[in-house]
């Protein structure tokens, strides 16, 4: 699998003359929008509303409130009471957060609000709470060390992930992938893959770790109430963006362990959550680990590649059903096709590891195929287009240190793909702009800083193809020009001496 960096249209939002918005959106291609955020939780949260007010107003009313139908009441009720879904105080404030941002922007045409919000990331853990079962699919298999060995990983871990839920065209039309750069000196930057409205970690990363979460489709039992259950997005989500969840001094899959371990009551409903670490933490407990987790007893159990499940060598897989937990080794079809072309286990490249999974780990109703190898700097993913899974679309790759970079960074694309070139950079007084091709309308260039903000700056046409921008009296800085012709839109960055 060839990785590339980002080679689609870059889009800087403009914000006008509204509040400061600490982010952008940086890509909207392949049916996904990629979000970037930064600051601190309520700063993030804004900029996430501000941004994606439509598209999470859409997912909440054609998908979200119809899911529970007439019981969405009761859905808000169990958020409220706090009897069952207990909210760390910061993920309040962020989804408060994000509802202002919404209504700052004018899309909040709904009147959602943060128990809206709440529910929306806590849908699983509440679905179970009502009776409603969400047995949707999702499988990973995690290689490293010996399984990558003379391949272009080179022993280097990786983990090929598919999130398989209901083929719904709003979920399919909203999907989000959002990075966030936190503020705060006791967290890191992290990443989670997922739909508009999400702001916690169904499938996510930071650069060290990342967690992925599946149903347990083989749980029968119930939920039990007044415990208080953390949502199980949000423990994931705590896993990676905390600086060091367990506070050892590294950043392996026993932050994941501790950050569950937190919960001994377990969680509202049966989840196995699968997890990757580099392969530079040695051992192999700390690379790779499949938690099994559940509202009864046992209620937290943790499979590593040691437990006698079958597949060969530095390889760990899971579908739906228990392996570990009560000893259940409940190996479904799927399972069992990869334990059949996997081999000895060995010469797992990135793209074998693709390969198996695409051919034999897939369902119909596949959203999103995903791959992450941390020290290979590497994710890619393909999703749900033009009525077809996943798993049949060639995915688009990226730069994990790109993905994570300063904001500015993501900007330096000098529009090859558009034909724009500009210069001089750095820049004195003007600015020239060549190959601007914007038919019989005129092009709108814009000057920005780096907090968002717009700045009055002039675009003097000079042919048919080139503008001028008078930056004389701009103090010396790094600006954001965002440039759109003839229904393209590109942005770079220029250094104002």
């Amino acid at each position: 699998m060839k990785k590339v960096f980002f080679t689609f249209l870059i889009v800087i939002v403009s914000i006008g003359l509204r509040a400061q918005i600490n982010g952008a959106i940086i890509g909207d291609t392949n049916n996904i929008k990629i979000l970037k955020v930064w600051g601190t939780h309520y700063e993030r949260g804004f900029a996430y509303g501000s941004l994606l007010g439509a598209e999470i107003t859409s997912v909440f009313n054609n998908y979200l409130k119809p899911q529970f139908g007439a019981y969405y009441s009761y859905a808000r009720n169990i958020v409220i009471a706090g009897e069952d879904l207990k909210f760390d105080s910061l993920f309040v404030v962020e989804a408060e957060a994000i509802v202002n941002g919404m209504d700052d922007a004018g899309l909040n045409t709904t009147n959602m609000d943060y128990v809206d919000m709440l529910v929306c990331n806590s849908f699983l853990d509440v679905s179970k709470l009502l009776s409603k079962s969400m047995g949707m699919g999702c499988s990973s298999l995690v290689s490293w060390g010996a399984a990558t060995e003379g391949t272009d990983l080179d022993g280097k871990s990786v983990i090929s992930r598919h999130l398989d839920w209901t083929v719904n065209t709003y979920l399919i039309n909203n999907q989000i992938i959002c990075i966030s750069l936190p503020s705060e000196v006791d967290e890191q930057p992290w990443l989670a893959v997922g739909f508009a409205g999400m702001f916690s970690v169904l499938s996510g990363f930071n650069q060290h770790v990342g967690v992925f979460q599946h149903m347990m489709d083989d749980f029968n039992g119930g939920t039990q109430h007044g415990k208080q259950y953390e949502p199980i997005w949000f423990t994931l989500r705590k896993s990676i963006e905390k600086l060091d969840y367990n506070l050892d001094g590294a950043n392996n899959v026993q932050d994941v362990r501790s950050a569950m371990l937190d919960q001994p009551d377990g969680f509202a409903d049966g989840f196995l959550i699968s997890s990757i670490a580099r392969s530079t933490e040695n051992q192999d407990s700390l690379i790779a680990m499949i938690a099994e987790v559940a509202p009864a007893a046992p209620y937290l159990v943790f499979r590593y590649s040691s437990f006698p499940d079958s597949l060969p060598g530095d390889n760990i897989y899971t579908a739906n059903y228990q392996i570990a937990r009560n000893n259940a080794m409940n190996f479904c079809y799927r399972y069992n096709a990869i334990l059949a072309n996997i081999g000895d286990g060995t010469n797992i490249s990135t793209t074998e590891s693709w390969e198996l999974m695409r051919d034999h780990s897939h369902l119909n109703h596949n959203l999103q195929f995903m791959q992450y190898a941390p020290e290979f700097d590497l994710f890619s993913i393909a999703v749900y287009k033009n009525g077809s899974p996943a798993y049949q679309h060639d995915p688009i790759s990226f730069s994990i240190q790109e993905l994570f970079s300063d904001f500015v960074g993501l900007e330096e694309r000098l529009s090859s793909a558009s034909g724009i070139t500009f210069y001089p950079n750095p820049v004195t007084d003007v600015l020239s702009i060549m190959g601007v091709s914007s038919g019989k309308k005129a092009a709108s260039i814009r000057v920005q800083d780096l907090k968002g903000h717009q700045l009055r700056v002039e675009a003097k046409k000079e042919s048919s193809t080139r503008y001028t921008l008078n930056m004389k009296s701009l103090p010396a800085g790094i600006y954001l020009i965002r440039v759109h012709a003839d229904k393209m839109t590109t942005s770079f960055k220029v250094v104002k001496k």
